[in-house]
């Protein structure tokens, strides 16, 4: 496992824009260059659930995250510093991302109690009572060894009344600048992203850009998106909070993973995805591919020869049949969940291979429309 030069300064190379929007570039960290728009497979305990380190690797992940909430919890932070970090108590040799914890202790719900200096909630494995703040989320984010960090924010409900919403955002900016304050001096190549909120509404949106713009960070998020509002009106937030995003920082969305959302939000500029959707659905018994999605749990694929989607090169379709993977599901196998969590993300390294490729040569508009095509195609 080789370590980490932080006095290398992270840097993002914005290489080339397709005249519909959608962006081609690069940023560098001290373990090596991430090619965008990039999709990073979800790591929440310190493995992409279901698969190996090398074989993540191998299907073409570049970058994954590790989640702060419940690496605090268990094992903990400082005995992970202990080990040597996350990278080397996992085996990753890449970058790794981690999240703030914010997303999760929102999701606690009446777990968690939010004041100006942070969040006090209960853990959800022992009902232990916890404080994390912006200082201490950014320790903990150092100890685990991340490349990237992640401000430490609210995360606004939907529905969310707009009051409540300017509240959250002013209190997100002041917990950026205290995460910028705790940031460990002299260490460019571990980059510290600023996260936009504002809920559903453009000028909270707009406002909130620019007050985080104005802190300084290393690349910025949009947050607090697939949340539970409706699609459309996601799509509509992401039809103008790109625009309000620096050209010269890496555009991160937070939590959207589903194959069309990541097209769309592609088209609009954004550059950097995470979301547990390929890996959890995978265990569910959804597959996701070039044409649709495929639930191997229907009956309809007990006799069925031929693979998930023959133009996936991954193990799972190469090698084995319909029907042997619903009989998988069927008997609770883990190999079942193993090979079907290969089969959704080597997909999504495929789909961010090919949207880059079609960028390159300023070719989206088309690609576009055929992905579109494929996917009403049905499997």
């Amino acid at each position: 496992m080789c370590t980490a030069d932080l006095s290398q300064p992270f840097r993002f190379e914005h290489l080339s824009t397709d005249p519909s929007g959608a962006r081609r570039g690069r940023f560098v960290t001290p373990r090596g260059a991430v090619e965008t728009p990039a999709f990073m497979p979800v790591g929440t305990a310190g493995t992409v659930k279901a698969m190996t380190p090398e074989e993540v690797k191998g299907l073409g992940a570049q970058i994954i995250l590790g989640n702060t909430y419940h690496l605090y919890l268990r094992p903990g932070h400082e005995r992970m510093r202990r080990l040597g970090g996350l990278h080397k108590f996992m085996n990753w040799s890449g970058p790794i991302l981690t999240d703030s914890g914010g997303y999760q202790v929102f999701s606690l719900g009446e777990l968690r109690k939010i004041t100006e200096e942070g969040v006090t909630f209960n853990s959800h494995i022992d009902g232990s009572k916890h404080f994390i703040g912006a200082e201490e989320s950014i320790a903990i984010q150092e100890a685990l060894g991340a490349d990237i960090m992640m401000q430490f924010d609210e995360c606004p409900p939907y529905p969310a009344e707009k009051e409540y919403v300017k509240n959250s955002l002013d209190l997100t900016i002041r917990w950026g600048q205290r995460s910028i304050d705790a940031k460990t001096p002299d260490t460019p190549g571990r980059a510290l992203f600023g996260i936009v909120q504002g809920g559903m509404y453009e000028d909270l949106r707009k406002e909130s850009a620019e007050k985080t713009i104005a802190l300084g960070f290393d690349g910025y998020a949009l947050g607090g998106l697939s949340v539970g509002e409706p699609k459309e009106l996601m799509q509509e937030v992401l039809s103008y909070a790109p625009a309000f995003l620096p050209e010269d920082k890496p555009r991160y969305l937070m939590g959207v993973g589903k194959p069309a959302d990541l097209v769309m939000a592609v088209e609009q500029g954004i550059d950097m995805f995470d979301c547990v959707l390929p890996t959890r659905n995978a265990r569910n018994g959804q597959l996701l591919t070039r044409y649709g999605a495929l639930n191997i749990k229907q009956a309809r694929f007990r006799d069925e020869v031929g693979p998930v989607d023959p133009s996936c090169p991954c193990d799972c379709c190469q090698q084995y049949d319909r029907a042997y993977l619903h009989h998988l599901f069927r008997a609770n196998e883990i190999l079942g969940m193993r090979l079907m969590t290969l089969h959704n993300l080597t997909y999504y390294q495929t789909l961010m291979r090919e949207m880059r490729e079609a960028i390159e040569v300023n070719g989206f508009a088309a690609f576009k429309t055929k992905f579109l095509e494929d996917q009403q195609a049905g499997v």
